[in-house]
């Protein structure tokens, strides 16, 4: 949890202090340095003094092949937004009235760039806290008291659940969670079938990035929007925490597996998932 809180703590300091001096657009740039600070700061950090292993220990060895994988994950993201709007737009729960609206006072192709980066930043923090530091550790603590499997398990619920709660200033009720919780498991299935953070951190990217910034199918986040849509459906059924996006993860659990399987030739626990590997002198 140590790292969790830390970085947590950091970005309460550095918020008010960005959006009490800065106004829309330098704020959000300011705000996106801040949390590429924390991230760097939380992986260095975490890595070295707190565990002393190598930084690529929990899954970031960002070679060609890590890349292949974010690249996946992203694709697999986006397609499940598009059938997500499109169910949508189907149902008549969703209309589209605009294209490339909202960027303010920026022009369109900068405050994309702008909202994808931060939307990246945050996204791939979370993994890091949540994947790389907190499930590994349960996981390799866990790890000989009892089963491999089970200390796994344990370590993915736990994290999942840590994550779902942690989201909770985005729910109107108790049973919102369960959409966030579900996104947690899918998230830390990918990470504990390939010991890479590459596709829950490329899944989660572009899933936040094109769920509200392309197709217009996000709340808790004012972003300028590619297709601007119009959200008339029930709450049960539409929105982050709906039924249809809900739906949707699980179809994209499904074809993370599918990928994984496809490209490894069977699905398994990775080994790295609970194994620890202390860093040597003068290595990073």
């Amino acid at each position: 949890m140590l790292p969790a809180v830390l970085s947590f703590l950091a970005l309460a300091a550095l918020q008010p202090a960005v959006r009490t001096r800065f106004t829309h657009p330098v704020r959000e740039s300011f705000e996106a340095a801040g949390i590429g600070a924390v991230l760097v700061a939380t992986v260095l950090g975490g890595a070295w003094v707190i565990d002393r292993r190598p930084v690529g220990e929990y899954g970031l060895s960002l070679d060609r092949r890590w890349w292949r994988s974010f690249a996946v994950g992203g694709a697999i993201a986006t397609a499940i937004n598009a059938g997500a709007l499109a169910v949508a737009v189907s149902a008549g729960w969703a209309t589209v009235v605009g294209v490339a609206q909202g960027a303010g006072d920026l022009q369109f192709l900068p405050a994309m760039v702008l909202v994808f980066t931060y939307v990246a930043l945050a996204a791939a923090w979370e993994e890091v806290v949540f994947r790389g530091a907190m499930l590994k550790n349960l996981a390799e603590g866990a790890d000989g008291p009892v089963p491999r499997w089970a200390a796994v398990g344990m370590a993915v619920l736990t994290s999942s659940l840590v994550f779902a709660f942690l989201h909770g200033g985005k729910v109107d009720h108790p049973s919102q969670y369960g959409s966030y919780l579900l996104a947690g498991l899918v998230l830390s299935g990918a990470y504990v079938l390939t010991g890479d953070l590459a596709l829950p951190v490329g899944f989660h990217v572009w899933y936040n990035f094109t769920q509200s910034a392309v197709f217009g199918l996000g709340h808790s986040q004012r972003t300028p929007e590619l297709l601007a849509v119009d959200i008339v459906g029930p709450a049960r059924w539409m929105g982050e925490e709906g039924l249809v996006d809900s739906v949707f993860v699980v179809v994209g659990g499904l074809l993370l597996l599918a990928s994984l399987r496809w490209r490894d030739g069977y699905l398994g626990i990775d080994e790295r998932v609970t194994r620890w590997t202390p860093r040597e002198r003068g290595e990073r």
